[in-house]
């Protein structure tokens, strides 16, 4: 049971996510999280109001297994495979995220003075997420793929505009969290 309650190690998980690559360039068929929403507002009929999303979904809903196990799963491992322990930080980074406000960072999986319910009460908080959302939105369209598509799929199958997403997706992290997150919080 140790084994299942606590993360795995790179050296299982990184195999296990190299073989599941696999078999999708196999297949051909692709992967990542974005091209979901695509398919949803085009089920929904958004193809009615904009070119972008006419299109034959139905070749796509094998994707949409990837968001229902994705959900059940996490709720399967946040309720029954958790160990209940939070992040192992580095006490530097618990000492800066203390500076900042954060009560007990490492503490839960996620800090609850971003995350927790308390947080849509907020006027600040509530136009971070929905400031954060667009943006985020609008960079899954412009970089044509997410973080997952980009950093999984296109760097296995050597692409060339992968690549220079995810550095740019790790650019724009380093700024992130050291220039603009301490300036919000």
């Amino acid at each position: 049971m140790h084994y299942i309650l606590n993360p795995w190690p790179w050296y299982v998980s990184g195999p296990l996510i190299a073989l599941v690559m696999a078999l999708l360039l196999y297949f051909g068929k692709t992967f990542g999280m974005s091209s979901n929403l695509k398919t949803m507002c085009s089920i929904v009929g958004a193809g009615k109001f904009t070119d972008f999303f006419k299109f034959n979904w139905k070749d796509q809903i094998w994707n949409l297994t990837v968001v229902l196990g994705s959900l059940i799963g996490g709720f399967i491992a946040v309720k029954f495979l958790s160990n209940g322990s939070g992040s192992n930080l580095n006490p530097t980074t618990v000492t800066e995220l203390q500076n900042m406000g954060f009560n007990n960072p490492g503490m839960t999986l996620v800090p609850n003075e971003i995350f927790g319910l308390d947080v849509l009460v907020s006027p600040k908080a509530l136009i971070l997420l929905v400031v954060g959302g667009l943006l985020v939105g609008f960079g899954t369209r412009y970089a044509a793929g997410c973080t997952s598509g980009h950093a999984i799929l296109g760097l296995s199958s050597l692409q060339k505009p992968s690549l220079i997403a995810v550095i740019g997706f790790f650019i724009g992290g380093l700024i992130m969290a050291n220039f603009i997150f301490p300036l919000i919080f």
